[in-house]
């Protein structure tokens, strides 16, 4: 850990802590296997005064325990003190486990205290003030290796590309036919009932004709929002998990996309919709839709233990309160069996051939059921993938009053990376270098590294606005509905917004992780907050340049392997620039980022090559307005 910031101690009064595991520096790392030796150096300037150092480390709910570091050595002025932790079973006492710890320095009646704020570097506080993590997870903890190093491509189907467009719309749905200048049907002010079904005709026979396309984006990954039968078009409200809607193409187009897709080395992820489902459903059955005896029509039903009421039919649990969706009670053993058992949902599709899951608001979903679900996909198939919808940082989140354990070997794989999206967002609006930073710092020291490389970096969703329409700058969460549904930016906001967002997409597309770009944002598609984010693709009408960025990212991971499991490093950080590397033992690169008004200069120790343009230079490199580059360390050339 090398501190950046000082308060109660000048900075070459400050120790340095490093952590070691089997001779390999280790210290910007938090998250280790159990049964791992850690070994934790300090070393402290003797103008410090130091004459002993503590660990005071706490397994997470229970009181701390020290333990004191052994002095080792003395030698130019600084005194190194050691201490050597075995994380092993008896030591975590179970398979996994999370601690907070923080290094205590004793010198005469005094003590001083680290104090961090990104989980890695720290300050001396006189008082205990910010706490280091330490996440111990499973040896066995594996995750897919076909994922790391890939590009995700994000679909709300119904608005990607019409493959059927004679297809005749259900009797309980409208079809719109104007895929160029329609507009999704929106209620009079956000958050209020309406009905959603309306259709745009995209469909899962679209997505296979434009795997060429995805494919020259460098894409290996679909991501497809809900596709199984329901009401809406978004499909979060599940009518049948057992049907792919006939709206998409029915349980045929989906395995001639899966076979499809596989010919081009792309694999396919379902959205898994498990919390809740709609109450227009075989399983609530509420409008008498389905030849089922519904949880609502009967207690009689089979499906009614899915379910949890306060009193029939009409008060019962539901996501958020909506009532068209309906609260799944995975407590009850045939419900949680249809989904996780052999047989089940799960199971199901990944025997069709899918990739994995992302599993809808996966805070909602309990311990019980992701431990189930994980054993089940992974029993099915090894390289499935359990991606959860996390918005914060999954290593400690606590969720409903408990802390949850995603990723301590038993149940995700991967998150949606929504603390790195807002991070991105400050450094690109606001040139806030220090918040990407310290976010980017914290998250890749808190998460396994094999969760680091997996991780599913985002800029925009079907959950969110636009990101171009994010960053022209447009005070979009003031805007009525009827205002947004026709707000377009302004050429000289497009303008601006289309720079910003070529920076945004390299620090995404480099960053550790994997990039998902929600379909038309690399053609340049705007919209406010939702429904106005799901406005159909606009085929044939594409900002061009945008595209051929896009393609430039993707084959930048393709080409080079550093983006697989290559190392980060920070060079530089300052107000509207970075400079950080992606490193191997085979090759360097580095990404500079400059979210200013004016050009701004670095220093080069070596010779590097400009990868998009070849050109070659050493001793310093210009970064234009706006702006960002990725160059090569010429030795590996």
């Amino acid at each position: 850990m090398l501190p950046r910031h000082h308060n109660l101690i000048e900075n070459g009064h400050l120790p340095r802590i490093c952590k070691t595991v089997g001779g390999e520096d280790a210290s910007r790392r938090g998250a280790f296997a159990r049964g791992t030796e850690l070994i934790f150096s300090v070393y402290a300037p003797r103008r410090l005064g130091v004459t002993a150092v503590t660990l005071r480390i706490a397994r997470d709910g229970e009181a701390a325990a020290d333990l004191p570091f052994a002095f080792v050595d003395s030698a130019r002025g600084v005194d190194e003190y050691r201490l050597t932790l075995t994380l092993d079973k008896a030591f975590c006492r179970g398979e996994d486990a999370l601690f907070y710890y923080e290094i205590l320095f004793s010198r005469g009646a005094e003590t001083l205290y680290t104090d961090s704020v990104n989980n890695m570097d720290f300050t001396l506080s006189a008082q205990s003030a910010g706490r280091f993590r330490l996440l111990v997870y499973r040896a066995d903890f594996q995750v897919p290796e076909w994922f790391a190093g890939g590009t995700m491509y994000h679909i709300f189907v119904d608005r990607f590309r019409r493959g059927v467009p004679e297809r005749a719309p259900r009797a309980d749905a409208r079809l719109n036919p104007d895929w160029e200048k329609g507009i999704p049907d929106y209620p009079e002010r956000a958050g209020d009932a309406f009905d959603n079904n309306t259709f745009f005709g995209g469909d899962l026979e679209g997505v296979r004709e434009k795997l060429d396309y995805l494919s020259s984006l460098g894409v290996t990954v679909i991501y497809l929002c809900p596709i199984f039968k329901s009401h809406s078009n978004h499909k979060y409200d599940t009518g049948d998990y057992e049907q792919v809607d006939e709206m998409f193409g029915g349980e045929e187009a989906l395995r001639d996309l899966i076979r499809a897709a596989k010919e081009k080395g792309i694999r396919l992820i379902l959205d898994g919709v498990f919390n809740h489902t709609g109450d227009d459903s075989r399983y609530f059955n509420r409008y008498g839709n389905y030849d089922s005896l519904g949880a609502y029509q009967s207690p009689d039903s089979p499906y009614f233990d899915w379910y949890r009421f306060d009193k029939h039919p009409d008060r019962y649990d539901a996501w958020w309160g909506i009532d068209i969706l309906p609260k799944l009670n995975h407590g009850c053993e045939a419900c949680r069996q249809f989904f996780v058992g052999e047989g089940g949902i799960v199971q199901r599709y990944l025997q069709m051939g899918i990739g994995g899951w992302r599993l809808d608001v996966a805070d909602e979903l309990s311990d019980e059921f992701l431990d189930e679900l994980r054993s089940r996909a992974k029993q099915t198939s090894r390289d499935a993938l359990i991606i959860g919808e996390v918005w914060e940082n999954a290593a400690d989140k606590i969720a409903y009053g408990k802390r949850r354990r995603y990723f301590r070997g038993t149940q995700l794989d991967s998150v949606m990376n929504y603390p790195l999206k807002d991070a991105i967002l400050a450094f690109v609006l606001h040139g806030d270098a220090s918040c990407l930073y310290n976010t980017v710092t914290e998250l890749y020291s808190s998460y396994p590294p094999l969760v680091c490389d997996a991780l599913m970096n985002l800029l925009g969703t079907h959950d969110t606005a636009r990101i171009l329409s994010v960053l022209g700058g447009a005070p979009l969460e003031k805007m009525e509905n009827r205002e947004l549904a026709r707000f377009r930016l302004s050429v000289e906001q497009r303008r601006m917004a289309i720079a910003r967002l070529k920076v945004a997409s390299t620090l995404q597309f480099t960053l550790p992780g994997v990039p998902s770009v929600y379909y038309g944002d690399e053609a340049g598609l705007e919209g406010g907050r939702d429904p106005f984010c799901r406005m159909p693709y606009p085929w044939g009408r594409e900002e061009e340049d945008l595209v051929e960025h896009y393609r430039f990212l993707g084959g930048l991971r393709a080409k080079h392997s550093v983006f697989r499991h290559g190392a980060l490093c920070f060079w530089e950080y300052r107000e509207h620039l970075v400079a950080y590397t992606r490193e191997s033992k085979d090759e360097r690169l580095l990404i500079l980022a400059n979210s200013g008004e004016r050009a701004e200069a670095l220093s080069l120790p070596s010779a590097w090559t400009d990868v998009a343009t070849g050109e070659r230079m050493c001793g310093s490199v210009s970064l234009e307005p706006m702006s960002a580059r990725v160059l090569s360390e010429q030795a590996f050339l």
